[in-house]
Order: structure tokens, then sequence, then C-alpha cells
């Protein structure tokens, strides 16, 4: 090849790398410039859970601190279904533009391991804005069982294997996987019962037609005070304002253990990172509010609030976490 040639060889790559960059820029441009007045009108936020859950009750709370500090309405949708994978779906197909935001829980890292076909990557999918809260689960037991501590229960479970039981909401769930966990690091045979759904649970629960059961602490403060359900412990390393009397599993009979709920605000992919940082800073300022904390304690959840990037890797950590506890537990979708 001529030099003459070669020259107009690499004049046609470098015109042919300035049009793909300016296409780019072009089609980059209305996203930055919506960007530069966000927010101008209301946000959605999907919550992938039913009306009245955690996921619902705590953004609604946070709703009105964080439409003071971003000047528009917060619209809450709710969108349950098929463990939460309906509601995000809904999110992860919208513009990502910041308005259309979903509350995702711990069944966004186990539905990849239960569930097939998903209709999008948990991680890849996603652009993560700050983790909200944690909310620690109690084990409780039926007034018959005959054991007041973590330890009494584990000494009976190893005493009589395989002849206690307990219950969750389903198959890998979240409540089946903290007793998955407890099981494993207490190293006592229990059987797992499944049931449809946490009312079904506690209803048998109360009438001792199961042993025991992992539940949302808000869920069953109300049975444990009434002395319908007795108090085990609590999943969290550090006690619960809801029920302070009672010792966490770690210090009364499992130590190390440790399981939590917890609920992250999260975007679709290609969030413009000016979006990310406004929203994150909007929902750290709400969640540091005397008003929020103080609902949320009410309902058990522990307000957290961290970076993008610090939500993005506890997201990664809890996927693998709860990989290991589905493969343990063999669940697989009721």
């Amino acid at each position: 090849m001529s030099v003459r040639a070669m020259n107009r060889a690499a004049c046609r790559r470098v015109f042919a790398l300035a049009i793909g960059a300016a296409l780019t820029a072009i089609a980059a441009a209305p996203l930055q410039v919506a960007a530069q007045g966000y927010p101008n009108h209301p946000i959605k936020v999907v919550v992938t859970s039913s009306t009245g859950s955690t996921g619902d009750t705590t953004i609604r709370i946070l709703a009105p601190a964080l439409e003071r500090l971003l000047g528009q309405p917060i619209v809450v949708e709710n969108a349950p279904g098929a463990g939460g994978v309906s509601g995000t779906d809904k999110m992860v197909r919208s513009a990502p533009d910041g308005y259309t935001l979903a509350v995702i829980s711990n069944n966004h890292a186990i539905n990849p391991h239960i569930i097939r076909n998903i209709p999008f990557d948990s991680e890849r999918d996603i652009t993560p804005i700050s983790v909200v809260g944690s909310t620690p689960v109690v084990l409780v037991t039926n007034p018959g069982v005959p054991v007041r501590t973590t330890q009494e229960l584990v000494d009976l479970a190893k005493r009589k294997p395989g002849t206690l039981n307990y219950g969750s909401a389903g198959n890998g769930t979240v409540l089946h996987l903290a007793g998955v966990l407890f099981t494993s690091e207490a190293g006592v045979d229990i059987k797992h019962v499944p049931y449809k759904g946490l009312a079904q649970m506690t209803a048998d629960l109360i009438g001792g037609q199961i042993d025991m059961g992992f539940a949302g602490i808000a869920t069953v403060a109300s049975q444990v005070k009434a002395g319908k359900l007795r108090a085990i412990g609590v999943s969290t390393t550090t006690r619960s304002a809801v029920l302070p009397d009672v010792p966490t599993l770690a210090e009364s009979g499992v130590p190390g253990y440790r399981f939590e709920g917890w609920l992250a605000l999260v975007g679709p992919v290609g969030l413009p990172e000016n979006i990310v940082t406004r929203l994150n800073q909007s929902l750290v300022q709400a969640l540091a509010t005397p008003e929020v904390r103080s609902a949320l304690a009410a309902q058990g959840v522990i307000p957290e609030g961290n970076s993008p990037q610090a939500a993005r890797r506890f997201i990664q950590d809890e996927m693998a976490k709860h990989a290991q506890l589905v493969k343990r537990s063999g669940a697989t979708m009721d």
C-alpha cells in the first residue's frame, strides 16, 4: 500500500471515530440537559411488595421529607408479584431519567438463584442509589414449646433431632433462609415447613400447629407482648428497640449469627451521575431527620443511608451470600 493510500485509510478511521463520538454525544445530550434541571416533575417510586409491607411503609414515611428536599411529589406505586421481579422489571424498563425508581429488598438477591428466566440482570441492569435501612427478624415459638432461650432451644433440638419444625412464608423466602442459616450455625436438625404467606404461618404458630418460625419483628411484636408468641432472639448483632428485652441470637446461644432484612433505593442502568448524587444526598438527609428516624424505629427499621458505591458493593455481597444459602437449602420457587 502506498503512503498516500495509508494516509487516506488513516483519515477515514479518524473521521469514522469522530462521527461515532458525535453521534454518541447527540444521543446523550437530551438526557444531560434534562439532568441539569432535575427534578422538574413528580418522581415515581415502585415498591416491589404489597401495600402495608415494610418496603411500602418505609418509603411512605420517607416521602414527605424527600418531597421537601427534592421539591417534587413522590408517587408510590405498589407492584408486587414474583418475589419482586414484576416491580423491578417495570423500573428497569423505564427511561434512565430519575423519574422512575424502585425499592428492592433481600428478594432481589435471592431471585436469581431460585427463579428461571428473570427478564433483567439483577446486578448490571440497576443503578444503586443507597441502602435505605435494615430490619431484624425474630425467632419466635408457640408458648407450648418448653424453651425460653436460644441455648435451651439448641439443646432441645440436639436431644431430639428432626422432631422440631419451623415455618416460613415459603421456600426461598427471606424467612426460610434465616432459618437455614440458624440451623446451619447452631448445628441442629429442625424441619422446614413452607407456607404460602406469613399470615397463615403466624396463625398456625399461635395455634400450636408448628413449633417456631422467623418473622418480621414489627409483624409479631403485638403477639409477643400479648403472650401469644414467645420471642427467643433477634437476628441482628444488636437488640431491637421494638423488643428491647429480647436478646440477640448471637449473644444467647449461636455466636456469630447475623441475618437481616434490608431495603435499597435503585434506578435503571444508565442513570446520570448527577441525578444519582442528588437522589443519594436527599435520601441521606431525609433518613437523618428526627421525625423519620422515630417513625422508622416504630416499624423496626434501622436507617442506613450510604454512598451509591457502597450500596453497589452491599448488593453484590448480599447476592453472593444468598446464593450460598439457597444452595444450602435446596430451595426452588414454589
